[in-house]
């Protein structure tokens, strides 16, 4: 959490409009994809039809990224989302393409390392799912629904935290998201600002 209060400056820089176009459009099907996980195996977005999907933008280098998962919180929703049948991608956009095999072996230690519930950890070395769903920050957060749709898009939750203490008192839209649909409501808030660092896309890609 230290790196997280000396980082506010990151917060300046989250929206720029010239990072990435959002495809992704809530009330809309989501952009498909096939993927590897750190394990190398193959992922596809299809082969999860008839589920809820949640999809998290995560950066181990960001503060954000950092702070959520050392306050405990990320891992708390993965595991909520996850017990209840939900499945959980959390995907890293990697400015390193040819770096992939290292930085999946550093991303299956680090989610290890926070007791990760994740159903699968993706690597997105060409930046392609990103960009396909206008991944802005990290985190940035999607959901999906059984048939496909997606039907949330943007923060973790209602704060920009500067201490543990901003993350426990926060709004999890995810986790509220999660209890509203799982209810058989509608989101309340299916569309929110995304905060955290900046999604570090290949130029490549």
């Amino acid at each position: 959490m230290k790196a997280l209060l000396q980082s506010s400056v990151v917060a300046l820089a989250l929206f720029s409009s010239s990072l990435v176009s959002a495809q992704a459009v809530v009330g809309q099907p989501a952009p498909v994809f096939t993927s590897v996980n750190t394990l190398g195996q193959a992922v596809s977005l299809s082969q999860f039809k008839g589920k809820y999907v949640v999809m998290e933008w995560f950066n181990p280098d960001c503060p954000y990224t950092q702070g959520h998962y050392e306050s405990g919180n990320m891992p708390a929703v993965q595991k909520y989302a996850t017990d209840k049948g939900v499945v959980w991608l959390s995907v890293n956009t990697t400015d390193e393409p040819a770096k992939t095999a290292q930085v999946a072996t550093a991303l299956t230690a680090w989610m290890k390392s926070k007791k990760s519930s994740s159903t699968a950890t993706l690597v997105d070395a060409d930046g392609k799912i990103g960009r396909a769903y206008g991944a802005r920050t990290t985190p940035h957060m999607f959901m999906i629904d059984p048939q496909g749709k997606l039907i949330y898009a943007g923060a973790i939750d209602s704060k920009v935290p500067s201490s543990p203490a901003d993350i426990a008192s926060a709004t999890n839209y995810v986790r509220q998201g999660l209890d509203e649909i799982l209810s058989g409501k509608m989101i309340s808030q299916a569309v929110t600002k995304p905060y955290g660092c900046s999604v570090k896309y290949s130029k490549a890609g």
